[in-house]
């Protein structure tokens, strides 16, 4: 474990870096690009670990790089940062506010980094840098994962199926941040869970249609979707216990194409987020049976047709782990280290300590100018004032938030190396 001496030298050189790595974050987050297309970034996060002592290997799992640097005995600290952006039309009006946009088949698409990746990559190389730097103060290997495709949740799995764990050998513990809505020069840490699991799920209940003026001679595929929607909300309020935490929402709901008009079948899409393995299988039972009762109700002419989508490991902290970077953190950054709320977000950062057997933390880290936050937090309006991640509006303060990302990273390191 490193001692503050030599914390204080590897962190010595962050005045040196800050310039560039400013001048980076501006750059990345005026050039997002979307899941299993981050190739832009790739070459950029390339470049920057060449000027470092780090092995480097491109293309893992498609976009991904990995990065390695083996100083003297000790453990293996791996480190993850993911790297794509989300399909948002940036409404900030910040001078480096994206205006890229890719072509869909609904034609142009706007992309946005509106969820702090450029923060998360910006932060690491800046780590990865002092770490080279301070090769003399500390020992033991360090692991740099740049991942892709967090959004769409396969983006580490794509690596771990292409040499990810060969690349990075045995490994100690696994390390994650992420900037959230909360005030800039703060982190946060949490033991135990920390994101929600989350499932996807389009459920198609299928009908008998026919003109509007004789019901009688339908199933109306639209009534029973509403009382499917309705049934649903009890799913949590009285089949989870009040102490698990659990989330469902019905996101959309289609059917028809005509007012008089009732259609054959209706699709109804939600997602579910929940905190443990039993509390999730638990809901999506519940669903199941909802559904398939509510379309024998209704005399459907056929059972419902469920799948599955998008889904997303739950986050849990290891306790040992995040106890080692609490007392770094408290150590280090004083009052500005505090315990982080559950999050109800979801990521699939823990699919890669899980895969490596190793235990990790995930940590958060605010973004928001501490004076906005303050005053939205004095009127009481932090919800509708504090832009949220995912919002076209989400855009962290360049400072404190790098340096506050990048001496996170290096002092959870040095709690290992």
């Amino acid at each position: 474990m490193g001692t503050t001496a030599e914390l204080s030298a590897v962190l010595n050189g962050i005045s040196d870096i800050r310039e560039w790595q400013e001048e980076l974050y501006r750059n990345l987050h005026s050039r997002p690009e979307l899941s299993h297309h981050e190739h832009d970034t790739a070459e950029t996060i390339v470049q920057r670990l060449e000027n470092t002592s780090f092995d480097v290997h491109a293309g893992v799992g498609g976009t991904g790089v990995v990065g390695v640097l083996h100083n003297g005995a000790g453990p293996t600290v791996l480190f993850r940062a993911d790297m794509d952006a989300l399909p948002v039309r940036e409404a900030t009006d910040l001078p480096y506010a994206s205006t890229e946009t890719v072509v869909g088949d609904g034609g142009e698409i706007p992309v946005m980094h509106a969820f702090g990746h450029d923060v998360h990559v910006t932060c690491l190389l800046g780590a990865t840098q002092l770490l080279s730097d301070g090769v003399d103060n500390w020992s033991g290997t360090a692991v740099l994962v740049f991942q892709p495709a967090e959004e769409t949740g396969d983006g580490a799995r794509s690596m771990l199926d292409d040499r990810l764990t060969d690349l990075v050998g045995d490994v100690d513990v696994a390390l994650a941040q992420h900037v959230l809505p909360a005030p800039a020069g703060h982190v946060g840490t949490r033991s135990g869970p920390v994101l929600s699991a989350a499932d996807s799920m389009r459920i198609t209940v299928h009908g008998r249609g026919g003109h509007g003026s004789m019901p009688q001679a339908t199933v109306d595929p639209v009534v029973l979707a509403a009382m499917i929607v309705v049934r649903l909300q009890t799913v949590v309020s009285r089949e989870v216990a009040p102490a698990e935490p659990a989330v469902l929402t019905v996101g959309r709901l289609t059917a028809g194409s005509k007012s008089n008009i009732i259609p054959d079948e209706a699709v109804i899409e939600l997602n579910i987020r929940t905190y443990s393995s039993s509390v999730r299988d638990k809901v999506l039972a519940a669903i199941s049976r909802i559904v398939v009762a509510e379309c024998q109700a209704s005399g459907c002419p056929k059972d419902p047709d469920f799948e599955l989508f998008d889904r997303f490991p739950a986050t849990v902290n290891d306790a040992e782990a995040t106890a080692k970077v609490t007392e770094a953190f408290d150590a280090y950054f004083g009052d500005n280290a505090r315990p982080l709320p559950l999050q109800t977000a979801s990521e699939d950062f823990s699919d890669i300590p899980d895969a490596l057997g190793v235990p990790y933390t995930y940590w958060g880290i605010g973004g928001i100018d501490p004076e906005v936050y303050q005053a939205a937090e004095d009127a009481g309006r932090v919800s509708a004032d504090v832009p949220v991640n995912h919002s076209a509006s989400f855009a962290p303060v360049v400072q404190p938030t790098l340096d506050t990302g990048t001496q996170a990273l290096v002092v959870a390191a040095l709690a290992w190396l």
